[in-house]
C-alpha cells in the first residue's frame, strides 16, 4: 500500500516529513501484518496497530503525496517533522512496553517450576482443578486469580436498564426514523433535548452514552450466552430478548447516524464477542478494518448531513478522499506542538484531569479545561473545532516528549498484559459466563476512539460502560455457571 500511494501523482514536497511519514507507514504496516499473522489473537495490540496504520500511516502519507490536508498545519514545517518523528517514537515505545510485558517476574517463574504450591507437584493446579491446560503454567497469577463472571440476575437488571435508556434516547430525539436520516438530524435532536450549548458536552455524552452503551453491552452478553450455551439456544425467552436487543441496537447504534469510529467499535466488539477463539475471524476483522477505514469511511459523509448540505465527492484519485476528510491526527499533533511551543507551555496533567473529571459541571469548576482538540482549534482560529487529538498529542500537551514516550510504553505494556490474559484465561479456560470475553472485545473496539481522541469526548462512554460492567460482575461461580 505505501508503494501504491507514493507512486501516485501529486504536488506534495518530498522532504524530511515525507520520508519520515513513509517510514512510519511501513513500520505500522509491518506491525499490523505481524498482528494478523500471529498464532495468538492479540485484540488490543491489533486494534492499536490497525489505527496507526490507517490514521497515522496511509492517510497522512496520501496527504503528503498530494500536498493537501483536511486541517491546516499552522506551524512551520519543522513542527510537522517533529510530530511524525514523535509518532514513530511512540510506536517504538509501545512495542518496547509490549516486549517487557512478555517477561514475568522471577518469583512467578520459580512458582511455575515448583508447580504453583509448596508441594511442588508438577502439573497440579493451585485451585484443585486437576491439571493445567497445555501452554498454561501453574503459579501464573493470571491463571490462579479467580475469574470474573456474569451475575445472571443483575444481567436481567442491566437488560431492562438498556431498554429504558434506549427508549428514552429514541423518544428524546423524535422517534426511530431520525436515526436513519443523518447525523445532522441527531445533532438537532440533541439541541432540542436541551443538553447542548455552553457546558453541554457532558450532557450530550451522557444522553448518547446511556442510550447506546448499555444496549451494546447487553447485546454482547446475550451473544456470548447464545454462542456458548445450548440450553440458551433452546430457551425462547433468551432468544426473544436477544432479538429485541438486535432491533434496539439496529436503531441506536446503526452506522448511519453514529460516528464512524463508534461504528468500528460496535463491529469489532460484536465480531470478537461472537467468535472469541477463531483466528480466521480475528485476521479477517483486522483486514476488514483496513478496507472499511480507507475505502468506506472517506465516502461516508453522505450520512452525516442531509441532501442539501452534503458535499459530493468528485475525484479521479482514490487518495483525495483521504486528504479531504477526517484523518487529521498527524496534522493536529503538529498543531498541538506549535500551540505548546508558542508560549502556552505544557499543562502538566491539567488536560488529563479535565478528561478524568469530565462529569464535574463547569458551574462547580469554572476553569475546567475543554477538549484538547477544541483548545488547539480555537487557538488556530478554526471555524470547526470538532478536531481530533490523538493520544500522542494528549500526552505531549501534558507531559512533553518524555511523558509521551513513557505513556505509550505503559499503554503497550497494559495492552500486551490484557491480550495475554485473554489468550490464557478467556480463550482456554473461561467458563460460559466469563466477563473478560465481553470486556476485551468492547475495549478493543473502543480503543479506536480512545487513541483518536480527544479524551474528554471519549470518557463519557467509558464511565457508563464501567458502571454497566460493575453491575453484572461477580466472583461467585454459582451465578456465573447458571449463565451457561
Amino acid at each position: 500500500m505505501p508503494l501504491v500511494v507514493i507512486s501516485q501523482p501529486g504536488g506534495g514536497a518530498r522532504d524530511a516529513a515525507f520520508w519520515l511519514q513513509l517510514a512510519l507507514t511501513v513500520y505500522c504496516g509491518v506491525r499490523l501484518g505481524a498482528m494478523i499473522l500471529t498464532s495468538r489473537r492479540k485484540l488490543l495490540q491489533g486494534s492499536f496497530w490497525l489505527f496507526c496504520y490507517m490514521a497515522m500511516g496511509v492517510a497522512p502519507l496520501a496527504q503528503a503525496v498530494l500536498g493537501q490536508v483536511p486541517t491546516p498545519v499552522v506551524g512551520p514545517r519543522e513542527d510537522l517533522v517533529q510530530a511524525v518523528s514523535l509518532v514513530l517514537l511512540g510506536c517504538f515505545a509501545f512495542d518496547v512496553g509490549a516486549l517487557i510485558a512478555r517477561h514475568r517476574p522471577v518469583r512467578h517463574r520459580r512458582a511455575a517450576r515448583a508447580g504453583g504450591h509448596p508441594g511442588g507437584h508438577p502439573g497440579s493446579h493451585a485451585g484443585g482443578h486437576g491439571g493445567v491446560h497445555p501452554g498454561e503454567r501453574a503459579g501464573d497469577p493470571e491463571i490462579d486469580r479467580p475469574p470474573l463472571l456474569i451475575h445472571r440476575r443483575r444481567l436481567y437488571l442491566l437488560t431492562f436498564f438498556a431498554f429504558v435508556c434506549g427508549a428514552i434516547l429514541i423518544v428524546k430525539l423524535g422517534g426511530p426514523a431520525v436515526f436513519f436520516s443523518s447525523r445532522q438530524e441527531i445533532i438537532a435532536g440533541i439541541e432540542e433535548a436541551g443538553v447542548s450549548g455552553d457546558g453541554g458536552q457532558a450532557g450530550q455524552a451522557f444522553l448518547r452514552g446511556f442510550g447506546t452503551v448499555p444496549p451494546l453491552i447487553a447485546l454482547l452478553v446475550y451473544t456470548r450466552w447464545l454462542v456458548t450455551s445450548r440450553r440458551a439456544r433452546r430457551t425462547w425467552s433468551v432468544i426473544a430478548v436477544f432479538a429485541a436487543l438486535v432491533v434496539l441496537n439496529g436503531i441506536v447504534n446503526n452506522p448511519v447516524s453514529n460516528p464512524r469510529y463508534w461504528f468500528l467499535t460496535v463491529m469489532f466488539a460484536l465480531l470478537f464477542a461472537a467468535f472469541p477463539v477463531s483466528a480466521a475471524m480475528y485476521r479477517a476483522s483486522l483486514s476488514l478494518g483496513v478496507i472499511v477505514a480507507l475505502l468506506v469511511f472517506p465516502f461516508a459523509d453522505r450520512f452525516r448531513y442531509d441532501e442539501n448540505n452534503t458535499r459530493q465527492i468528485e475525484t479521479t484519485s482514490f487518495l483525495e478522499p483521504l486528504a479531504l476528510k477526517d484523518y487529521d491526527q498527524v496534522g493536529m499533533f503538529a498543531n498541538t506542538i506549535t500551540y505548546v511551543e508558542s508560549g502556552h507551555g505544557h499543562s502538566y496533567g491539567y488536560q488529563l484531569a479535565g478528561s478524568l473529571l469530565f462529569a464535574v459541571p463547569r458551574s462547580a469548576w469554572p476553569d475546567k479545561p475543554t477538549d484538547t482538540g477544541v483548545t488547539v482549534g480555537e487557538w488556530m482560529g478554526a471555524r470547526n473545532t470538532n478536531l481530533s487529538s490523538p493520544v500522542w498529542a494528549e500526552l505531549w500537551i501534558d507531559f512533553g516528549p518524555v511523558g509521551m514516550t513513557a505513556g505509550l510504553g505503559a499503554i503497550g505494556y497494559a495492552a500486551a498484559r490484557v491480550d495475554r490474559r485473554i489468550a490464557r484465561r478467556a480463550v482456554r479456560r473461561s467458563p460460559p459466563g466469563s466477563l473478560i470475553l465481553i470486556i476485551a472485545p468492547l475495549l478493543a473496539g473502543y480503543s479506536f476512539i480512545l487513541i483518536r481522541g480527544p479524551l474528554l469526548q471519549a470518557m463519557g462512554r467509558v464511565a457508563i460502560a464501567a458502571v454497566c460492567i460493575a453491575l453484572i460482575a461477580t466472583y461467585k461461580k454459582d451465578w456465573g455457571a447458571r449463565l451457561g
